[in-house]
């Protein structure tokens, strides 16, 4: 295949860079905010696909943040490949306190307490609940709830509640600097690509001129 790699990465290697990527966070934040402001649509559009991509990461739906930022950028008319770039702001650097945020918005809104709740024990819970319930469509084992339940009452209905004011806030802060950064990258972008076509215009009637003497000399 033409994009095959030569050396084939390791699977433990390729874990740990999707936590910490090659050069750090610094550079592919970096790298990200360069292919935004590439992107070739209009910069409100470019940024109303960022908005969709920040709120998407104060959602509690992990593994389908794409699906979810493409969608609400189609529905927003935004630049969908803006939405999935901008999920990148959800990383393992800010998803402890995004999570956090969302979860206290959440239990604010509920009118609930958080209390002393062990996260990693609710989703252990919750995911031995599911691989339980999917051995036992095999075996005569009947299916539990308790953990889905409790993960569900305790962490994913508050995370999922309290994500929509943070998200929107996130979102729209996103958006309103996202604007005039792109436009302004966008008019230098095109003053650029004007200048270098005058340069090579004016090497080209220059050349002609030059052909042009030597043919009547």
């Amino acid at each position: 295949m033409v994009f095959k790699r030569r050396d084939p990465k390791p699977f433990l290697r390729a874990m740990l860079e999707l936590l910490w990527p090659r050069g750090g966070w610094a550079r592919a934040f970096h790298y990200v905010r360069h292919r935004l402001r590439r992107l070739p649509d209009s910069p409100e559009r470019i940024a109303r696909g960022i908005w969709a991509g920040v709120f998407t990461t104060f959602t509690p739906f992990f593994g389908i943040h794409f699906v979810i930022a493409g969608f609400v950028a189609f529905v927003m008319r935004g630049n969908w490949l803006a939405a999935l770039l901008a999920t990148f702001f959800g990383n393992p650097l800010t998803y402890v306190p995004i999570a956090a945020t969302s979860l206290w918005f959440g239990h604010r809104l509920l009118g609930t307490e958080p209390g002393n709740q062990d996260l990693g024990a609710e989703i252990k819970g919750a995911w031995g609940d599911i691989w339980h319930n999917f051995i036992a469509i095999f075996t005569p084992e009947p299916m539990a709830w308790r953990g889905l339940a409790e993960f569900y009452d305790g962490i994913f209905y508050p995370f999922m509640i309290g994500s929509i004011i943070p998200g929107i806030i996130a979102g729209t802060i996103a958006y309103y600097l996202s604007v005039p950064v792109i436009r302004a990258y966008q008019h230098r972008r095109k003053g650029a690509i004007k200048a270098k076509f005058e340069t090579l215009k004016a090497k080209a009637a220059a050349k002609a001129a030059e052909v042009k003497q030597k043919k009547t000399e």
